[in-house]
């Protein structure tokens, strides 16, 4: 909050004495002065924050990569001096981007896609930076009340969708544009969204902006629910749980199951009959705890007979899940999770990730790494 004031204020100073003496789309031979971004891509010139392709060409069409968005931030803040380097594994000291990357990264402006990585020439997708100018106003969260109801937030990606509703409630996005939350943002595009970020910046100073702004961020919270009879999936939920800091509860059967039960040979015995009877709903004998807080919950259960556990559809059946994110996991001798969290969620409500199979015994890295590629705003430690 301190250093979104302190840059607001700088930079609104800067606008003011850099006054828009320019011409739309000056100085750029393919944009022309009628198009809806040439206001947009002159004052970006103008105040040095973002520049053109060379032989006087802005390249309204062309991608703009992460990296550059990056490096358009970092200037509006000032370039400010840091002493730290990135640790992304796929960007390089002494680079024009090095700089920009390793303070956005500090002020968590950025984030990578994973195992290390930060896409440093991948074209940014519109959601993507939608959520860098969200985190550089500093992760302003925004209930459900601010939302624009036009249901397009909705179809961006969940780690977004906090970023996507608070530009499209501040106009971040023009209407000349179909928002695609997925899809590469032109040059034309970011330029129009900065922009517009600057005015909004303009407007936080004198206390215009919207009220959803000012509320405090909120971070995600997890929670891992689980149900293991051998110990297998217990040790990957508690891995999770550890690695999160995230609360942990196991589905606890009323009616324990023997190893008798687990005999998937037999048809005789009680886990072949359960797997095989679509009305089975195992009782639970706990209360499940952990998951009125959260706002992600890992599911974990061992696969049987090719599905999850009928318990599962007792649990999914009897706690509500709406609004949360639910990432399945499971375990297995030899099976793929299939399509054991398609059924599942078919039943339940809820935002439902694909899931992923671990064999027993699998490492607490590769738990973690998997954890990192999720996009969920957790890091896995």
């Amino acid at each position: 909050m301190k250093r979104f004031l302190l840059l607001t204020l700088s930079f609104a100073l800067l606008i003011a004495l850099a006054a828009p003496a320019f011409a739309a789309g000056e100085g750029y031979s393919d944009v022309p002065a009628d198009a809806w971004y040439a206001g947009a891509v002159a004052a970006l010139k103008e105040q040095g924050l973002m520049e053109g392709m060379g032989d006087g060409r802005f390249a309204p069409g062309n991608a703009f990569t992460r990296a550059q968005l990056a490096m358009v931030l970092f200037r509006m803040a000032g370039c400010p001096k840091t002493e730290e380097e990135d640790e992304f594994t796929d960007t390089q000291p002494g680079m024009w981007y090095s700089e920009a990357i390793a303070w956005a990264a500090k002020y968590h402006v950025v984030e990578g896609y994973g195992n290390g990585r930060y896409g440093t020439n991948d074209p940014v997708t519109q959601e993507q930076a939608a959520v860098m100018l969200w985190r550089d106003a500093g992760s302003y969260y925004l209930g459900k009340e601010y939302s624009v109801d036009d249901g397009v937030e909705h179809i961006a990606s969940s780690w977004a969708a906090d970023g996507v509703r608070w530009a499209r409630v501040e106009g971040l996005f023009t209407d000349a544009v179909e928002f695609s939350p997925k899809k590469a943002a032109s040059r034309a595009q970011v330029a129009d969204m900065v922009y517009r970020y600057m005015q909004l910046k303009e407007k936080f100073a004198s206390d215009a902006v919207s009220g959803a702004t000012v509320k405090p961020a909120k971070a995600p919270k997890a929670a891992v629910i689980y149900f293991s009879c051998t110990g297998a999936t217990e040790k990957i939920a508690e891995n999770i749980a550890d690695s999160l800091g995230a609360d942990i509860c196991r589905i606890v059967p009323a009616v324990p199951y023997t190893d008798e039960d687990l005999n998937w040979n037999s048809d005789s015995s009680r886990t072949t009959k359960e797997q095989n009877d679509p009305a089975a709903r195992p009782q639970i004998a706990n209360e499940v705890t952990g998951l009125d807080d959260c706002d992600i919950v890992f599911l974990g259960y061992p696969i049987w007979h090719g599905q999850a556990p009928k318990i599962m559809y007792t649990f999914v059946e009897k706690y509500d899940l709406s609004g949360k994110t639910v990432v399945p996991f499971c375990t297995s001798g030899s099976s793929p999770i299939g399509s054991s969290a398609v059924n599942l969620s078919a039943v339940s409500a809820g935002e439902w990730l694909s899931g992923r199979r671990f064999r027993a015994g699998a490492s607490r890295e590769s738990v973690t790494d998997w954890i990192n590629t999720l996009g969920l705003d957790l890091e896995a430690k």
